[in-house]
């Protein structure tokens, strides 16, 4: 391929800073859409269904794109994509605003916000700091990278409740808009210099390669299996948990501080995951989250619901609720290196979104055939058992290449 290679160059602390900024405007804006459910369905006149089927196709979206966005940033680097990413953050944001039917607003709210959140969140920041951040250290980086994430939840969730209050909700996707361009100045902090040449990095193998080798190890099916489950779920609740309350007449404030509760509980949940993953095996603390979702579950439905009940719940699942994030994309660059983890972490993020895309879809369409969530909230529980397996046979042991080393 070529003979230059890229070197650590960044300061943690700038690629920490800014790359959790960058998370913190991408993860918040998109935690908080499950507020404008009612108000944009009642005003335009809308089923619920439709509003979560356009969320879903964001979801999808993201994680089609992600693939191929993965492919470029480890190609040109994270800059260049951030700076796409978040003009075409900005431009879905007005453009959910102002869609005057039900099918502009999927184009507008479900694939190109999807392609922007692609261009702007886990994937490419992680590839930055895998290149960056010494194997040591890596993740924890990560945690704090997801951590900041949550933080843009506990932080943006309400933020976008008043600006709904204040200004209304067209209004107030407008503002957010404003607020997508700031990544574009943060992109500034991610500039690795060993792709402002232009030249290509060295690899060892090609994309094709990389994939090959990738989709014929079990270890890396099974986590993509236990992706999908971690969409589906935080996808299912980050949605429609607003609505569910206010089915059963719960005060607008109870699902804005829920949703909320769950961005600050997931900072905790998120830093200790990738702690503990530099100490312990990652397979075990992945099977332990996702069943610990389903006992939360549980216990939720059996309580009498009330705000404390719904808090309660919110902060359990919010500790556990992004953790998979670093545990899972730690793992990948583990077993494979770090010269395709964009490319490696996008397929792996794919399958996370099909969840998602389920996830929301179905909340919106069960709610319509059976006028509850009940079904949707089993079917969680039943994949959170499902995906506490399948992380077990894990294999986290870098991949045995016979021609070249690995490049962790």
């Amino acid at each position: 391929m070529t003979t230059k290679t890229t070197q650590p160059s960044l300061s943690m602390a700038q690629i920490l800073l800014c790359g959790g900024a960058i998370v913190t405007l991408s993860m918040g804006i998109r935690h908080g859409f499950g507020l404008w459910l009612q108000p944009i369905t009642q005003d335009m006149g809308w089923t619920r269904e439709s509003f979560s089927l356009a969320i879903a196709v964001q979801n999808l979206s993201w994680g089609i794109l992600g693939i191929f966005v993965g492919i470029l940033a480890d190609r040109i680097g994270a800059f260049k994509v951030l700076i796409g990413g978040s003009i075409l953050y900005a431009l879905g944001l007005v453009g959910m605003a102002l869609s005057p039917t039900s099918t502009i607003f999927l184009l507008t709210a479900g694939v190109l916000i999807g392609a922007a959140q692609a261009g702007t969140t886990y994937a490419v920041i992680y590839g930055v700091l895998g290149r960056q951040i010494p194997v040591a250290q890596r993740s924890w980086a990560m945690g704090v990278t997801a951590a900041a994430g949550s933080f843009g939840q506990f932080f943006m969730v309400p933020v976008e409740g008043g600006l709904i209050a204040q200004f209304g909700w067209s209004n107030a996707l407008l503002v957010l808009a404003v607020f997508a361009l700031l990544i574009a100045g943060l992109a500034f902090g991610l500039r690795e210099p060993g792709f402002s040449s232009g030249t290509p990095i060295k690899r060892d193998q090609t994309v094709g390669q990389a994939l090959k080798e990738a989709w014929s190890y079990p270890s890396f099916l099974l986590l993509m299996a236990g992706y999908f489950v971690c969409g589906f779920q935080v996808m299912f609740i980050g949605v429609h948990m607003p609505s569910y309350l206010k089915d059963f007449g719960m005060a607008p404030h109870v699902a804005s501080y829920s949703l909320a509760l769950v961005g600050l509980f997931n900072i905790f949940g998120t830093y200790l995951a990738g702690n503990l993953g530099q100490k312990m095996p990652k397979r075990y603390l992945l099977s332990g989250i996702y069943s610990l979702r389903s006992v939360a579950t549980v216990c939720f439905l059996l309580a009498p619901l009330s705000p404390w009940s719904v808090y309660i719940f919110c902060a359990a699942m919010g500790f556990l609720w992004l953790s998979t994030v670093p545990l899972t994309n730690a793992t990948i660059a583990q077993i494979f290196g770090v010269q395709h983890l964009s490319m490696l972490g996008g397929f792996v993020f794919f399958s996370h979104q099909i969840g998602s895309f389920l996830g929301v879809w179905l909340g919106g369409y069960l709610y319509d055939i059976n006028g509850n969530y009940d079904m949707v909230w089993y079917i969680s529980i039943g994949l959170g058992i499902f995906a506490a397996l399948v992380n077990l046979p894990v294999r986290e042991s870098a991949i045995a290449r016979p021609s070249t080393a690995n490049a962790a």
